[in-house]
């Protein structure tokens, strides 16, 4: 075994009786290189490539009330080769961190709080907040891209030494969204973004080369919230949600979303290449969807899939203290509050029509499948389910959309998960031969554990359990990266 602690980072103590700095999310300071840590059952030897998950895990908070969206990047990766495995994490060493260990406090609001409590200028669409970087993470052309909630302008590490590159130099003015897309299959990475002055959205491609090959508007009314899109093997899916800041509010200055529930929900369809004047428009039930799963061509349909909020504004939760801030906070990060449901768009192209229905009752999200076939029809997808009245992952489901059925495991008590991406075993003869990883935050124990889950067999729970050298925050959006493209994107920079 071999588990060097690396050093601490300068942090202020977080707060012991907020929800989202205690307990299961509890942020850690302390950055590693683990190699030979100690396993529950046996690595499996046909696994090559990289898991990496993106935290928001705060040094310092943010001035006034504290989202956990607010939270410094905080990057994690276990690496698998030849029946060993790796860990190391760092901090995502940002601007806005920089700036706030250089003056051993927090500088600016979080989303939660008016911008103009900040004290110097911010990121993003809305304004005067700090691009933690900490929400999604995808790794394209050879490094990890770690992205920030409200558009930011991404971060560049290595995903095997963790070595940091600063900003993404293509990234344009307006920064990128949350949640870029990677063709596994072309190598491309899709992205869009939104602001609040005019044109409000963009979307856009990157090459395989990491250069930025397209760029265009996308036309809507006002700023927009979307926080994912989708693509198929010839376009892309950018989404127009009745849920954005109220525009009376937003020209004083300040930031609170509203659910328009007289305005449908628009689904922009643009060749993956194409010019606005190409753009398909598309109209729907009004809802709001955090992450859209598999989209694909079927004759004159495309079908998209993702989770379909039947209560996008939930009421306040009871919080600690009483404070009725925190409670609507907690709501929004509560799946048994905004009740998101597995559902099913289909948008025709040559008659204009939509169709949609669920595809499970269940409250689902945070799902993911196997990404070699993004873009294109797939069977399998593998949902998450919380603990009621907290943003925790207490399970897996896995759907098989050929049969109709479904198989649940649960992390077990005390135990809580992260996004939990597919990782196809080597030499994969099938769509879900192979493993789904995530990590655990054990309550119960005291630690945290990277499982490796049979994903044909997920009832029969971790074929492998890999203890960390610390319990870390729970955490959220996650990625898996094939070893072999890794290693050979790296090899051709």
């Amino acid at each position: 075994m071999s588990v060097v602690k690396l050093g601490t980072v300068p942090h202020r103590d977080p707060d012991p009786t907020h929800p989202y700095t205690s307990g299961a999310w509890t942020p850690v300071f302390d950055e590693y290189d683990a190699d030979g840590l100690e396993v529950i059952g046996e690595i499996p030897k046909d696994i090559d490539g990289i898991y990496v998950r993106n935290s928001e895990n705060p040094a310092f908070g943010s001035i006034g009330l504290y989202h956990p969206f607010d939270g410094d990047g905080m990057i994690h990766t276990m690496s698998f080769r030849d029946g060993k495995a790796s860990y190391k994490n760092r901090f995502v060493r940002t601007k806005g961190l920089m700036a706030e260990i250089e003056a051993g406090k927090p500088l600016w609001a979080g989303i939660a709080e008016d911008p103009r409590l900040s004290t110097r200028p911010g990121w993003g669409a809305h304004g005067g907040i700090k691009d933690s970087s900490s929400t999604d993470v995808v790794v394209h052309a050879g490094k990890i891209l770690s992205t920030f909630y409200q558009c930011g302008e991404g971060y560049r590490l290595d995903p095997y030494t963790m070595e940091q590159f600063g900003t993404e130099g293509w990234v344009p003015l307006d920064g990128i969204s949350a949640h870029p897309k990677l063709d596994e299959n072309t190598g491309e990475l899709l992205f869009f973004n939104y602001s609040t002055h005019a044109p409000y959205m963009h979307y856009g491609v990157v090459g395989p080369d990491n250069k930025l090959k397209h760029y265009i508007p996308i036309p809507v009314p006002g700023p927009r919230l979307p926080h994912d899109m989708a693509f198929t093997k010839n376009y892309s899916i950018i989404a127009d949600l009745p849920l954005f800041w109220d525009a009376d509010i937003l020209a004083k200055g300040r930031h609170a979303a509203r659910f328009h529930r007289d305005i449908p929900t628009r689904f922009a369809i643009v060749p993956r290449y194409g010019q606005p004047e190409d753009i398909r428009w598309f109209e729907a039930e009004p809802t709001y969807v955090l992450h859209w799963m598999n989209a694909w061509e079927e004759g004159d349909e495309i079908v998209l899939d993702g989770y379909f909020q039947e209560d996008p504004a939930p009421k306040p939760l009871e919080a600690p203290g009483g404070d009725p801030r925190l409670g609507q906070l907690m709501a929004y990060l509560d799946e048994n509050s905004f009740k998101p449901k597995l559902h099913r768009w289909r948008f025709n192209l040559k008659t204009g029509a939509v169709s949609e229905s669920h595809l499970d009752d269940r409250l689902l999200e945070f799902g993911s499948f196997n990404q070699m076939y993004g873009g294109e029809k797939s069977r399998y997808l593998y949902s998450t389910f919380t603990k009621p009245g907290w943003f925790l992952f207490e399970g897996l489901v896995k759907h098989d959309f050929e049969t109709g059925k479904s198989e649940t495991l649960n992390f077990g008590e005390g135990r809580f998960g992260s996004e939990a991406p597919f990782a196809p075993r080597v030499g994969a003869r099938s769509e879900d031969d192979g493993y789904i990883v995530s990590f655990i935050t054990d309550m119960v124990e005291n630690r945290s554990e990277c499982v490796l889950i049979d994903a044909q067999n997920i009832a029969d729970g971790p074929v492998c359990r890999i203890i960390l050298p610390h319990r870390i925050s729970s955490g959220t959006h996650a990625c898996w990266a094939d070893g072999p493209t890794v290693r050979a994107a790296q090899s051709a920079a």
